[in-house]
């Protein structure tokens, strides 16, 4: 399945650790499906779910590329894979009522960048995305290498309201 659940003692907080392979979009949409519903969030699904396919489809647009770039580099297999043979991909939600996080980690340490949306191009669209079904978004540096990206979610949201959204100076973005 390409997968491989975390056991935390804490309920309302679950992982699941994602093989570098973009079968993994399709896994992480099953994980998120079961934790909504697990939680009784069953409403949250379309939205979390489109949000948690577009971070982990950038996760692994970094992981591949990374993996790719490494191995072109000759570094030793150890060296370039995590301790179960793949590169780290994870995938977490956190369900602190009235809100569900969804957070995606990648090896890459480059931020995500919003680009100017091309609606005919078949790309570069997914963080528009992330801004526009979730509450607030943003990208944290991981302790070594890596990086964390982030969506928050209302259990009961108020109607969206337009516009993308701003960026603070923390790295989060948030609607007006």
């Amino acid at each position: 399945m390409g997968a491989a659940p975390a056991v935390t003692a804490d309920p309302d907080v679950v992982t699941c650790t994602l093989t570098p392979r973009y079968e993994s979009v399709g896994t992480a949409r099953d994980f998120t499906r079961s934790s909504l519903q697990r939680w009784g969030l069953g409403e949250l699904f379309d939205d979390v779910a489109l949000v948690a396919s577009e971070l982990v489809t950038n996760a692994l647009r970094h992981a591949l590329r990374l993996r790719a770039a490494e191995a072109a580099a000759h570094l030793p297999q150890q060296a370039r894979q995590g301790a179960d043979g793949h590169l780290p991909i994870r995938i977490s939600l956190v369900h602190r009522a009235p809100q569900v996080v969804c957070a995606v980690s990648d090896p890459s340490s480059a931020g995500p960048v919003t680009r100017e949306a091309d609606y005919i191009a078949e790309s570069g669209r997914g963080l528009h995305l992330v801004d526009s079904f979730s509450r607030s978004w943003g990208w944290h540096p991981l302790a070594g290498a890596g990086k964390v990206v982030w969506a928050l979610f209302e259990a009961h949201e108020a109607p969206a309201q337009g516009g993308f959204g701003m960026q603070d100076h923390s790295g989060r973005h948030r609607r007006p």
